[in-house]
């Protein structure tokens, strides 16, 4: 189980990772938005998992509309009783992409690949951003996630390569007495060599050398290939959540 201050801390970590150009206080939550179509920057989160309010769900839509920005709620299942799911359904939200929270210990990561290196870098290089728009890949996205990744305060860009190729890429950020992984990619003709599993153990190298010995990262519930090397790290899902989104009338 995690405590209060977990949640809340891996909360916050993720959008010190993420960098929104806006986060505003609302009591108990965090309300980010930024202009690139990434989940995480631009969806209201709550600090803790306690029983959410129909009027603090009305609160958040106002304090969005106000500023003319679309509301997204990036909530977790569990907090998802009738009585919320009813509010968001007649608001005109849908639930949509389930992702999971995972945790783990550093050292875990560590015991991957002890002796395959990795390039680390305290800035994002030509090498590492090169990874995201590489063929295969949806060149826009990877564009806004070279960009959105790279302007984090606390971040450290990790990268593979192979005969001057880069051909893994991954995030490391160090705040709020975690690291956060984030933009694990690996291009399609490189993958299912173990080169993701060097991205991790290259980042949880960094995070032990400066005393961190815990990290989480942020999973796509379908996403089965990426689960299988997280367990074998020792992820463990801490929880689960979803996008939830307004349709059109």
């Amino acid at each position: 189980m995690m405590s209060p201050s977990d949640i809340a801390s891996i909360e916050r970590a993720t959008l010190d990772a993420v960098c929104p150009a806006e986060v505003h206080d609302f009591p108990g939550w965090l309300l980010p938005y930024d202009p690139l179509p990434v989940g995480r920057a631009r969806s209201a989160v709550p600090l803790a998992h306690t029983p959410l309010s129909v009027p603090e769900l009305h609160q958040i839509e106002a304090h969005y509309q106000q500023r003319q920005r679309p509301t997204v709620f990036r909530l977790p299942e569990h907090l998802i009783t009738p009585k919320i799911g009813e509010a968001l359904h007649a608001m005109a939200y849908v639930g949509t992409q389930a992702v999971l929270v995972q945790v783990a210990e550093v050292a875990g990561l560590l015991r991957l690949a002890p002796n395959d290196a990795a390039t680390l870098s305290a800035s994002p290089s030509t090498e590492w951003a090169s990874v995201y728009t590489a063929d295969g890949f949806d060149p826009v996205d990877g564009a806004n996630r070279v960009q959105l990744l790279s302007r984090s305060r606390h971040g450290v860009y990790v990268h593979v390569s192979e005969g001057g190729q880069a051909l893994a890429a991954g995030v490391g950020s160090i705040s709020q007495g975690w690291l956060s992984i984030h933009g694990m990619r690996t291009v399609p003709s490189a993958q299912g060599r173990g080169l993701a599993s060097r991205i991790l153990a290259g980042l949880a190298a960094h995070a032990a050398a400066q005393g961190v010995h815990r990290v989480f990262l942020q999973v796509e519930d379908d996403n089965t290939v990426a689960q299988g090397l997280y367990r074998k790290a020792g992820f463990t899902t801490a929880w689960r959540y979803h996008y939830w989104r307004q349709i059109a009338a």
